[in-house]
């Protein structure tokens, strides 16, 4: 339960964002010199309208509440002090004089409630509330200047959070999370684009939003005029206390819904608490495979947790399409098992986000372990056509430098049948070997080696055998990390040694050449 008064440390020593603090000192010697305190009183309903509340000790231990506003129209303006935070509202605590329109200025000596409950000077710093001043008598309910007060005034820490659009691309904006004096918190959403006539109910759930979760705390609903909301929280649905720094350490994302009737539709999206991204980051090519019109890029982001959010974006997916993804160990020249499942990419899109911070066998993986993962990843065509990959990039140790060396390889049977074969480095220092040749048949299978010596010294011994070439594409891949014999060979190495390349026609005429090339040392 709320408590109407707190035991709190004397707010003259608080430092605040919404209030000051002012000590007179101007009084002769024997004159009481009282202490008091600003609020800031904030538009409502007239932008022009606005103000302060300063609440003053007197000699007897009471207050006197001075309320002074600027842009007010003639008239009188009636105000109250209220229990709880604005955001929460609540009934009416104390009556104060009304503002008057003329000079924007009201006073009030406050010695008890409105029940008869004495209340001092120190009690009132002290008190769960807010002040409220309505435009009349007879409106009460348009608000024309209001602000916290107490325990419910805003210190200067505070925590803003970007939210995302999601079914509408014109709408977005931000979470910002205020702490109070109470250390319990004002999270207040802003959001441009909403329409006029919405109201976008919001909720704070478990999890990111990439894993998805249970509803935690429940907020105000975005009125769509404003495009704003403001909850008080100091506890979850469940009764749970939550305070302003464990707000800043949850697990947890906002979603802002389209309506009550339609909460599947998300106006707005965005992570919170540990969930939030740092800033640093690391992009990995994912080529076309089979759909040379399909490619991209996979992000991972590093969260505030230590835990990572992979994103994928690719080019040229079809807009019904829905294509499975995984991190497979090993390189893509080599093959493996699948280590991390991914959300999979929504063709209309492209995109898919996965939160990870776990392999699917449970290990954890933190985004420094991600980035030195030994793995690559498969983009499916689709659940029933795994085996169609539409993209394909290495991450990790694996990824390549950018350092790389091509060699030729000239016709040797076949006039028509030539290429490369190119010697790229990886992160590791391993070497993704690639060879390209044109004029190959589709169907048909070549094998491939690099010889000891060079093509003038052939034949020489086999010192690396190569993953065959395909007619169909003409292409090898092949990760190489040490010789067939045993014994390193890092891209360093392998650029140094003395041999060469042969492309023989199939695996049962390995005596007919298709495609030869010295490599390495015995290049000129």
């Amino acid at each position: 339960m709320k408590k109407i008064m707190y035991l709190f440390m004397a707010a003259s020593t608080i430092v605040v964002m919404s209030c000051s603090d002012d000590d007179s000192t101007d009084q002769p010697p024997g004159v009481f010199d009282g202490e008091s305190k600003t609020y800031q009183l904030q538009s409502q309903s007239d932008a022009d309208v606005s103000g302060t509340a300063t609440v003053v000790e007197n000699e007897d231990g009471t207050a006197t509440v001075n309320l002074k506003l600027s842009g007010t129209a003639a008239g009188t303006f009636p105000a109250h002090i209220h229990a709880n935070s604005a955001a929460e509202t609540g009934d009416i605590l104390i009556d104060l004089n009304a503002v008057d329109g003329a000079t924007g200025e009201s006073t009030t000596i406050i010695s008890a409630t409105n029940e008869g409950s004495a209340i001092n000077y120190e009690q009132l710093l002290e008190l769960d509330a807010y002040i409220n001043v309505h435009q009349s008598a007879s409106d009460l309910g348009t608000i024309i200047a209001q602000g916290d007060i107490g325990v419910n005034e805003l210190t200067a820490d505070s925590r803003e959070y970007e939210l995302s659009s999601a079914s509408d691309a014109s709408i977005s904006g931000t979470a910002t999370i205020y702490k109070r004096v109470s250390g319990a918190s004002l999270l207040e959403i802003e959001l441009e684009g909403t329409p006029d006539d919405g109201e976008h109910p919001a909720h704070i759930h478990l999890n990111s939003a990439a894993e998805g979760g249970d509803i935690a705390i429940s907020l105000n609903a975005v009125a769509g005029a404003s495009g704003k909301s403001w909850t008080h929280i100091e506890a979850d649905d469940s009764g749970t206390d939550v305070t302003y720094e464990d707000l800043l350490e949850m697990d947890g994302y906002i979603n802002v819904h389209l309506s009550a009737n339609q909460l599947d539709v998300l106006v707005a999206q965005g992570d919170i608490g540990i969930n939030v991204l740092t800033g640093e980051s690391k992009e990995y090519a994912l080529h076309s495979v089979l759909v040379p019109t399909i490619s991209g890029t996979a992000t991972i982001h590093q969260r505030l947790s230590g835990a990572s959010l992979l994103e994928l974006e690719l080019e040229g997916t079809p807009s019904d399409g829905e294509h499975p993804a995984h991190i497979h160990a090993n390189t893509a020249a080599e093959g493996g098992d699948i280590a991390i499942s991914l959300n999979a990419v929504a063709g209309a899109s492209g995109k898919s986000w996965t939160h990870i911070e776990a392999d699917d066998a449970g290990a954890e993986v933190s985004y420094e372990q991600l980035l030195e993962f030994d793995g690559y990843i498969n983009v499916h065509k689709s659940i029933s056509e795994l085996d169609v990959l539409v993209a394909q990039g290495d991450i990790g140790q694996n990824e390549l430098t950018g350092n790389e060396v091509s060699y030729d390889l000239a016709a040797v049977s076949d006039a028509t049948i030539f290429g490369t074969a190119t010697f790229s480095e990886r992160v590791n220092k391993e070497t993704l070997v690639t060879l390209e040749l044109v004029g190959t048949t589709a169907g048909a299978i070549h094998p491939a080696h690099i010889h000891s010596g060079a093509v003038a010294d052939a034949p020489g011994d086999i010192l690396v055998s190569l993953s065959n070439v395909i007619g169909d594409t003409g292409v090898s891949v092949t990760n190489v990390t040490q010789l067939d014999a045993g014994g390193t060979l890092d891209y360093d190495a392998l650029l140094d040694i003395d041999g060469y390349i042969n492309v023989h026609l199939s695996s049962e005429n390995l005596g007919t050449l298709v495609a030869q090339g010295n490599v390495g040392a015995n290049v000129d």
